[in-house]
């Protein structure tokens, strides 16, 4: 499985490896609310949670499902523009700007991402004019939960006051904790960068690649970009540009904007993760014999982002619920999953922290 960017016709004048401040406030977010992907970063996240007013909290919890499990694109909305050949604002507020110009389509379609009810790659009819793709954003948000069903109703009815009260609610985060994050990290970031295009112009785009993720490979015959992750997805330049952008606190996560019409991003991690104490050869052998199996593989994926029931699983996947039951069965046995019981339901989740002790090869492959 992989995301194919086919880039015929790309000139290197039209690839740029650029930071993004507001792709980093993202990352910042998602670390924050799901600090189990990113152990390094344990003490950040606490003290900018401890310092944190109450208010912005809460607000902060009131949309999470954008950037808990999933990285929607409107923190890439320059890749949105008019024209396919945009950069990212050198600050937060030119990057706000970019996304204030964002059509309402745009923006509805990205916000709800998270519930992966609209074509991705091929585009498709918007959910703010199409009833059918409305309804069916609704019912997937309601199968979230009630939280994620209040922000999508309120998101397809009044865009305007949503993206007001998103712009507002990423400005405190700004001032509150996020101004200072990036001050420190712009240097690390700026300077990847410059090493990356210093690559590209000197040894091609295949070594700049290759210094991104061994997980990014170029065909040259074939014109075409191939990045290994646990998904398909397809995309082109098409006469637009290609955007590297680096992140410091996104690793382990690689994504791919593949979205259908926008300008493809790699959106890529820089430094190196810290190792975890060795486990016992018992322990070791029973989790990598539990995660050697490919539909545990994919399970682990989704199980990674979000807590699933059994027959929310089987239906994602394609599955009966007793074969989903003996794979979440063997991953319990192992330790690799967490169960807790809401109501009648019960909700299975992978324990990141344990899959992150087998090593950061198969963590990172897995939520790339």
């Amino acid at each position: 499985m992989s995301v194919r960017i086919d880039i015929t016709g790309l000139r290197q004048e039209q690839i740029a490896v650029v930071t993004s401040p507001l792709a980093e406030l993202g990352m910042a977010l998602h670390a924050l609310s799901e600090p189990g992907h990113h152990p390094r970063l344990r003490g950040w996240a606490t003290g900018v949670t401890c310092d944190l007013d109450p208010h912005l909290a809460d607000r902060m919890c009131e949309a999470d499902f954008l950037w808990r499990t999933t990285f929607p694109d409107l923190f890439l909305p320059y890749a949105g523009l008019p024209g396919g050949n945009a950069l990212p604002g050198a600050t937060l507020a030119e990057e706000l700007d970019q996304l204030d110009k964002l059509s309402d389509e745009q923006f509805v379609d990205t916000a709800l991402e998270f519930t992966c009810a609209l074509p991705y790659d091929d585009g498709g009819p918007a959910a703010l004019t199409d009833a059918e793709s409305r309804r069916r954003a609704l019912e997937l948000a309601a199968a979230r939960g009630p939280q994620s069903l209040l922000f999508s109703e309120r998101l397809l009815a009044d865009p305007p006051r949503t993206r007001a009260w998103l712009r507002h609610f990423l400005e405190d985060c700004d001032a509150a904790f996020f101004a200072d994050t990036w001050s420190r990290l712009h240097h690390q970031l700026a300077a990847d960068a410059r090493h990356k295009t210093d690559l590209l112009r000197h040894k091609g785009l295949a070594e700049a690649l290759a210094s991104v993720s061994p997980a990014v490979t170029l065909d040259e015959a074939a014109d075409r970009i191939t990045v290994d992750k646990l998904g398909e997805g397809r995309t082109a330049t098409a006469g637009s540009g290609l955007l590297l952008v680096p992140t410091s606190l996104g690793w382990p996560h690689l994504m791919v904007l593949h979205r259908h019409g926008w300008q493809p991003v790699l959106h890529y991690p820089v430094g190196s993760p810290e190792m975890a104490a060795p486990l016992s050869l018992e322990q070791l052998t029973l989790r990598m014999t539990a995660l050697s199996h490919p539909v545990r593989m994919r399970l682990c994926r989704s199980l990674a982002r979000s807590a699933f029931t059994t027959g929310a699983l089987a239906q994602s996947h394609g599955m009966t619920a007793p074969e989903i039951s003996r794979h979440l069965g063997t991953l319990k046995k192992a330790g690799l999953l967490t169960t807790r019981r809401r109501g009648r339901y019960v909700l299975h989740q992978l324990d990141v922290t344990a899959v992150a002790r087998l090593g950061s090869e198969f963590l990172e492959g897995i939520l790339r």
